[in-house]
């Protein structure tokens, strides 16, 4: 009895065969990029991370972060995971096997004698370019994460950047303290011998003390904030515990910027606006698919029914489709229109933002430039020779300590102003060439410059 049912089964399960063999795409077999460095959750598996040592050039420090930043590493991810939806967008739907058995109950034939088998293949045929729009809006998705993934790039490399600058101004500014370190222990020693001589009195000596002991505190302070600064630029490349022993490079390599309007004149490269212009396509693509879910689709089928008691077969052929009475999908094609509409606002704010902030960023630049100049050409020299000559005349007797002190201040503070000024001139650049998309001077060499007494 039950051999009956086989042989209607065996064809329609040959059928579901050969029907699934042709129209899969032969990109069902191909690895997704991702599959080539899954991350998966197991942490154990991702590559261990050599961390660099000895003395860093901002060229090493800025590949090291394109390679091992974890947050850009995410975002590559992303861009990978729309590629996956792009490849699942061209995909087909997939055929439906059904069957089916009718005449239980009937209490006239018993059994399964008076059963009818139908055996039933259907296929869903989209109209109205579905997967071609499909497709389209998925490509352009992926492209935005690409746009993602280059804006995110451009943020770590600023960061790191500012964070090298900031390590380099650092050390620089532990050198300067400890060169004031040796002056102020210099000025003790000749105080002390000169009250010893009785040519001057003890109060001038607790004064000294008490001088090296300020500076002993911006010391202390300067070895804190440095190794502060080593922290935040080993975190540019996933680290906690940096191993490199210094940075180099060279805050005095200085240009006068560019003008304000040629740096407009680019701002087309900057990621997060060039982002736009696949955004708002993007978001018409959306609106094309959303119209082509308007028409409906056809759903085919064809089979078999095996009448079992008479042993006859009967050929099944037929199609379906909804009727676009009441859902013509209108909403969801308003909503797209909308979010177009929002695409093109939300464009010509990021414009407004983004010229805001250039020009904001510009006027630190020139700001910085205009006070590096100041104290390189004016300031330095007259507070370097303000205090060897109170040094010079106090050690003959001709000035009191506290000029030498107060020449000494001053000259600490001037050298320390040119260095946070050097440090916001190089971070400037760095946020303006962020803004612009591109390099606007190449400022940073890999030599360190030595800091004068």
């Amino acid at each position: 009895m039950f051999s009956n049912y086989v042989r209607p089964l065996g064809v329609a399960l040959c059928l579901l065969i050969t029907t699934g063999s042709i129209d899969a795409s032969p990109a069902d077999n191909t690895p997704l990029p991702a599959q080539s460095g899954n991350p998966g959750v197991n942490s154990s598996s991702r590559q261990t991370i050599e961390e660099p040592t000895g003395s860093l050039v901002l060229s090493q420090v800025l590949a090291l972060a394109l390679t091992q930043n974890p947050e850009l590493s995410a975002f590559s991810w992303e861009s990978r995971a729309q590629e996956a939806a792009t490849l699942q967008a061209g995909l087909f739907p997939n055929p439906t096997f059904n069957a089916n058995a009718a005449n239980f109950g009937n209490k006239v034939i018993t059994g399964f004698d008076g059963d009818v088998v139908t055996l039933e293949l259907s296929q869903l045929i989209e109209l109205g370019g579905k997967r071609t729009a499909r497709m389209e809006a998925a490509s352009l998705t992926k492209q935005l994460a690409d746009w993602d993934y280059e804006t995110k790039r451009a943020d770590v490399l600023t960061q790191v950047t500012q964070a090298f600058v900031d390590v380099l101004a650092a050390q620089q500014r532990l050198a300067l303290t400890q060169q004031i370190h040796e002056l102020a222990n210099q000025t003790t020693v000749t105080t002390s011998a000169r009250v010893q001589a009785g040519k001057v009195s003890p109060v001038e000596e607790t004064k000294a003390k008490l001088a090296r002991a300020s500076v002993q505190i911006e010391l202390m302070r300067a070895q804190k904030e440095l190794e502060a600064a080593r922290k935040r630029l080993a975190a540019g490349w996933g680290s906690t515990t940096p191993r490199f022993e210094a940075v180099s490079g060279n805050l005095e390599n200085i240009q006068v910027p560019a003008s304000l309007d040629s740096l407009v004149q680019r701002l087309s490269k900057n990621p997060d606006l060039a982002r736009w212009a696949t955004e708002i396509t993007q978001r018409q693509a959306l609106i094309t698919m959303e119209k082509s879910k308007a028409i409906p689709d056809v759903t085919a089928t064809v089979g078999a029914s095996k009448y079992l008691m008479p042993g006859d077969y009967a050929l099944v052929v037929g199609f379906s489709m909804p009727l676009p009475v009441f859902d013509r999908n209108q909403g969801r094609i308003q909503e797209a229109e909308h979010r177009l509409t929002k695409a093109e606002e939300e464009y010509r704010g990021a414009e407004i933002r983004i010229a805001t902030a250039l020009n904001t960023a510009y006027q630190t630049l020139d700001a910085a430039h205009s006070e590096v100049m100041t104290l390189q050409q004016d300031i330095l020299p007259g507070a370097q020779s303000a205090y060897d000559a109170a040094y010079e005349g106090y050690r003959l007797g001709k000035f009191g300590f506290l000029d030498v002190l107060d020449a000494q201040r001053t000259l600490f503070g001037a050298k320390n102003q040119y260095l946070l000024a050097l440090a916001e001139y190089h971070k400037s650049v760095t946020n303006v060439e962020r803004l612009v998309g591109s390099g606007m001077n190449e400022t940073l060499a890999n030599s360190q410059p030595e800091v004068s007494p």
